[in-house]
């Protein structure tokens, strides 16, 4: 068993080395940016996190940095990316890490777990990556890669299977360059053990692998009992005044995010809504235009299909905060008239950044 142990890591590793992809957060080993992209990486795409990650970084370099800074700061520098919690908790973290007068993170899992927004995944990760520690880090990834090698049967989600493969994990990551083997797991999983059609002719692991013996790989794990994602219809009004465009507090998150006015479309017409929210923001004689863009825009329970109206204002109307109050998102009358400028140093939701590219193409 040892010995298979260390062939599979030694096949994994050296292909690696060949195949990873060019990724900021792996041309360095300092704990604060490894834990800045393991944070970002939750529940968001690689490809989306880059640029999200490199100006981050620029704006919070260290933990100090980020510890000084106020939250609007922290939550405008993450505006678009989503899950605002993840920021609130990086920023509470590295306050907490200033009040105890440390210059970095913990290199143990249990200081680690400690702080905020780390849970043991992310610890294992930052552990093993930043640290040189032979933590297992242990997501859905990891659970399917491992499944397959070992044929370990069981639904992806359960309790069971995840202790399994936690076992497993364990004595691989026992061996030399644990941050590059917690890299690579990943990597396998996210460029060949696909969860469906895995690229097996090309895996590293293949000749261990009891799933590709199996004939049907992509039956290892069984998939979990996920709800599809509910599809829904919106409206976005971009309503704009003396070059001031207005935001409201988003009803997810009215704490500190952003949004342009919105609404529900269902069934109906989308002009009837996009006509119907103008009018409860400014009145009967508003007539919004449109629809100015169409895009969609997906997230782990929704696939939502947005349309973009436009409303343009006289001039004055931005000075005289001209939305009525009690609109219905965010506290009554509690709206922003931002500039272009102003935008950029917003925490502004996803799709609203999303309608104003739209609208630029």
């Amino acid at each position: 068993m040892r010995d298979v142990t260390a062939s599979i890591r030694r096949s994994v590793l050296g292909w690696y080395s060949k195949n990873r992809r060019d990724l900021p957060w792996r041309r360095t080993r300092d704990p604060y940016a490894i834990w800045v992209s393991e944070i970002m990486l939750q529940q968001t795409r690689v490809e989306t996190v880059v640029p999200f990650y490199e100006r981050f970084l620029h704006r919070f370099p260290d933990v100090g940095s980020l510890a000084r800074a106020r939250e609007p700061a922290v939550l405008a520098a993450w505006s678009g990316l989503g899950y605002y919690r993840r920021a609130r908790s990086l920023h509470a973290a590295a306050r907490a890490l200033r009040r105890e007068r440390a210059e970095s993170l913990p290199e143990d899992l249990d200081s680690l777990m400690a702080l905020p927004g780390i849970g043991r995944y992310t610890a294992a990760a930052i552990a093993s990556i930043a640290f040189g520690l032979p933590a297992a880090a242990v997501d859905g990834n990891v659970i399917r890669v491992l499944a397959r090698i070992y044929g370990l049967r069981g639904r992806n989600d359960s309790a069971v299977l995840r202790r399994e493969v936690t076992g497993r994990a364990e004595s691989l990551a026992r061996g030399p360059r644990t941050g590059d083997w917690t890299q690579a797991l990943m990597e396998l999983g996210a460029t060949l053990c696909l969860p469906r059609d895995p690229l097996c002719a090309r895996c590293p692991a293949a000749r261990f692998c009891v799933a590709r013996r199996s004939g049907v790989p992509d039956r290892f794990p069984k998939a979990s009992l996920a709800k599809a994602p509910r599809a829904e219809r919106r409206v976005l009004l971009i309503a704009s005044s003396g070059g001031r465009v207005l935001l409201v507090p988003d009803e997810g998150d009215s704490r500190a995010t952003w949004t342009v006015p919105y609404a529900r479309s269902g069934a109906s017409p989308a002009r009837r809504a996009a006509r119907a929210l103008a009018m409860r923001l400014f009145g009967k004689s508003a007539a919004p235009s449109g629809p100015r863009a169409t895009f969609r825009h997906r997230t782990f329970s929704h696939s939502l299909t947005y349309e973009v109206w436009s409303l343009e204002l006289d001039s004055g109307h931005a000075r005289r905060r001209g939305a009525r109050r009690g609109s219905g998102q965010g506290p009554p009358g509690s709206v922003l008239w931002a500039t272009p400028k102003e935008l950029r140093r917003r925490p502004v939701r996803a799709h609203t950044l999303k309608a104003f590219r739209n609208l630029d193409r």
